[in-house]
């Protein structure tokens, strides 16, 4: 059989995952253990390729070939679904029962991501009967995470290793706990019972934490002491955590290294949350929680219950900040002051519940580069120029939610 080629193209859903898809293709979202890209290079044991909105794609590697099938990266990969699309037939598309397009096999080169998608639509289509899972809000982060978690330790193929903690530490269900080289936990609770535990290479968990599976705590990641972390939560590479926090998840290198609750949420990365700061995810009336839909240009229900605080890379807020429940941060906001702020923030906003203004552009990526290189890392011009874009798209926003 020819080798075939694999690439992750981020289809229409793009634009409903902002703020998070601002500043990355969908194929680097982190859900459970592993980014997106992550998950189908090892479902298909070979480096898939990315093709990203034109202005992110400098960040990322896509050469056009022959024999390529475009995998929608939105998806989520599981043994039948991989079949399926290892299967698929140059001509055709896998598509789900109610026609959304999975992956597609074109004949011809696509030029333009535009291309591509008329190609899906105009190709023969294969149904795909089956459930799967998909990303197509950034609510479905945190809803989905918990599963992926589960997921994605059998996808790395893990062995249990619990036994290898520290004996002051207190345990049940060493069995379900899983322990990278250089992890490190002293004097704390991991309770297994209810599903697995991940603690990455060099992760560290502080005196006094109680942590709940199913949770992953990701390269480098710390826990600090006294942190009660709750199941189907996620701390990315680089974060650190304290507090509460359940069902929320930290893609990497953002910091709530203090008291006050996260729930059912999600940040980005190079976030700050301020001591104290705490989010709503459950209305007083216990009905549906809305929130905003860059989408569809207003806000949506979620259908859920629970659903806290959606906040884009680079965003921070100052102490005992409130966020209500369904609250969209975008790109390097800046937030302060008392009060509950509203709960669409566009990007570069500056302000609180008094009001916002423009957060200038330079300024913000002052702060971005005081941050990133406190971490070791220093902000590309690739990155700047992506900021910038950001801040250009945002304008709208802006000029219709400020006051």
């Amino acid at each position: 059989m020819a080798i075939r080629n694999y690439v992750l193209f981020d289809g229409e859903e793009r634009l409903s995952l902002l703020p998070f898809t601002y500043t990355r293709a969908i194929a680097d979202i982190r859900i459970g253990i592993l980014t997106i890209k992550e998950k189908w290079n090892l479902t298909f044991n070979k480096e898939c390729d990315i093709w990203a909105h034109p202005y992110l794609q400098p960040k990322y590697t896509f050469t056009q070939k022959s024999k390529t099938i475009f995998i929608n990266a939105s998806i989520l990969p599981d043994v039948a679904l991989s079949d399926a699309i290892a299967g698929l037939k140059p001509g055709r598309a896998l598509a789900s029962v109610d026609g959304r397009i999975i992956a597609l096999y074109p004949e011809q080169l696509c030029s333009t991501l535009n291309h591509l998608y008329l190609a899906g639509k105009s190709l023969e289509k294969v149904t795909f009967k089956e459930a799967f899972s998909q990303i197509r809000f950034p609510w479905n982060i945190f809803s989905l995470n918990g599963t992926q978690v589960v997921s994605d330790i059998r996808l790395m193929q893990l062995e249990p290793n619990g036994y290898m903690l520290e004996s002051d530490n207190k345990v049940k269900h060493p069995e379900n706990i899983y322990i990278a080289a250089g992890a490190k936990a002293t004097w704390s609770m991991f309770n297994a019972a209810d599903g697995p535990i991940y603690l990455g290479p060099d992760a560290e968990v502080m005196e006094g934490s109680m942590i709940k599976g199913r949770v992953a705590i990701c390269e480098h990641a710390q826990v600090k002491m006294g942190t009660k972390l709750y199941g189907d939560s996620t701390i990315g590479p680089f974060s650190r955590v304290g507090g509460e926090v359940s069902n929320s998840v930290m893609l990497g290198y953002s910091n709530k290294g203090h008291d006050g609750f996260l729930g059912n949420s999600v940040l980005g990365e190079w976030c700050n949350l301020g001591a104290d700061t705490n989010n709503s995810n459950l209305k007083n009336n216990y009905s549906t929680v809305k929130s905003w839909s860059y989408s569809a240009g207003k806000e949506i229900s979620t259908g859920l219950q629970f659903c806290g605080l959606m906040m884009g890379d680079h965003s921070k807020c100052g102490i005992n900040t409130m966020f209500n429940t369904g609250t969209v941060v975008g790109v390097a906001a800046n937030i302060f002051g008392g009060g509950f702020p509203p709960k669409f923030i566009p990007s570069f906003s500056w302000g609180g519940a008094e009001g916002f203004e423009i957060y200038q552009f330079e300024k913000a990526i002052e702060t971005a580069d005081r941050v990133m290189q406190r971490r070791g890392k220093t902000l590309s011009d690739a990155d700047r120029q992506i900021l910038w874009q950001v801040f250009e798209e945002s304008e709208t926003y802006r000029k219709s939610h400020l006051r």
